[in-house]
Parts: structure tokens; C-alpha cells; sequence
């Protein structure tokens, strides 16, 4: 009997490890003093009270939000790691004309990789994008943009952004004005939403 039960825990746990390939990182099987030890690493699981609309309106911000999150946050990490990228490119050209000729062509692949997904967007998952991107690189929108492309064309996107009563100089604040934001982020990420 004894042999009967070490048989299937050793399947159960050949199972879990099998249904569980790709968290393989994060089992492990230890023999101890004879025993076998099956150890997995969870997840952070993050608690919140229950959200509590004061009316439609608020709880419809709310699921905009999580919808917007959703949508933009694999973005933000997909574009944070081409600035990476870039920027490591970058470095290795020795003078500004060979580092403008380079980017050009770089900035030709990003078109292609991203444009028919953001014409998608909505308008809101655009400006989520926005924050989204301060909070993945630590830089304001207008930051990036002068970093990349230059002070002026910052500025005349500045512009544009003010006549649609936005800012590209806005930084993200998740423990005031964001703290929605934050919240959905964790959940998303932690897959609890």
C-alpha cells in the first residue's frame, strides 16, 4: 500500500511539474532525509478593498481604465525594451551622422512593428500609452520625444498635445492621481483581472 501511495504522489507531482512547464523556473523537487519535497515560488497576489462606485460614471471610468491598461501595457514593455535597444545602438556609432542615418532606419522598423496597432486606438489608450511609457522608462512623453527626435519637434508635439487638452510634460504619479492606474497595473500584472 505504502508503494501504491510514494507511486502516486510521485506521478501527481510529475503531473504538476509537466502541466507546469512553463513556470519551470519557479518548481522544484528537493530530496531531503529521504522525503520528497515538491517547492514552488507563487506569485505575488496582490488585495484591495472592493471598488465602490459613487455612480455609472465611475464605475465606467473604471472598466475604460482596465480596458486602456490592458491594451497598452504589453505595448509600454515592448517599447521600453526597443528603447533599450536603441539606446544601447546607439552608443556604439561614433559620431551624430552616422547615429541620424541609423536611426532613421531603426525608426522605419518601428513603424512598421507598431503602426497598425496604434491607429487602432482609442484616444484615451493613447494617453494611457503615454503614462504608461513615464512609468515603464522613468520620462515624460516629452522627454522621449526630445531625446530622440529633437527639442523642436518636443515642442511642436507639445502643441498638438495642448490643443487636445493633453501635456506630454505630465509625469505619472501612482501614489495621488494615479492610483487607479497603479492599482489595475498590479492586478493585470499578477493576473487577478
Amino acid at each position: 500500500m505504502k508503494r501504491l501511495l510514494h507511486i502516486f504522489l510521485l506521478l501527481a507531482v510529475g503531473m504538476n511539474m509537466f502541466a507546469a512547464k512553463q513556470y519551470m523556473d519557479s518548481c522544484m523537487i528537493r530530496i531531503e532525509n529521504g522525503d520528497t519535497l515538491y517547492m514552488a515560488w507563487l506569485h505575488d497576489v496582490w488585495v484591495y478593498p472592493p471598488m465602490k462606485f459613487k455612480n455609472k460614471r465611475q464605475e465606467k471610468f473604471y472598466w475604460r481604465t482596465v480596458r486602456d491598461v490592458k491594451k497598452c501595457l504589453p505595448y509600454a514593455k515592448m517599447i521600453t525594451e526597443d528603447m533599450k535597444y536603441a539606446d544601447a545602438e546607439l552608443a556604439k556609432l561614433p559620431d551624430d551622422k552616422s547615429r541620424r542615418k541609423w536611426w532613421k532606419s531603426y525608426e522605419k522598423t518601428l513603424f512598421k512593428k507598431y503602426e497598425k496597432d496604434f491607429r487602432g486606438m482609442y484616444a484615451s489608450q493613447g494617453m494611457m500609452l503615454m503614462k504608461l511609457m513615464d512609468r515603464e522608462t522613468d520620462r515624460t512623453s516629452y522627454e522621449l520625444i526630445k531625446q530622440y527626435k529633437g527639442k523642436a519637434a518636443a515642442n511642436w508635439w507639445q502643441l498638438v498635445a495642448k490643443l487636445f487638452k493633453n501635456d506630454l510634460k505630465e509625469e505619472y504619479d501612482a501614489a495621488d492621481k494615479d492610483k487607479i492606474i497603479e492599482r489595475v497595473i498590479n492586478l493585470v500584472e499578477a493576473g487577478q483581472l
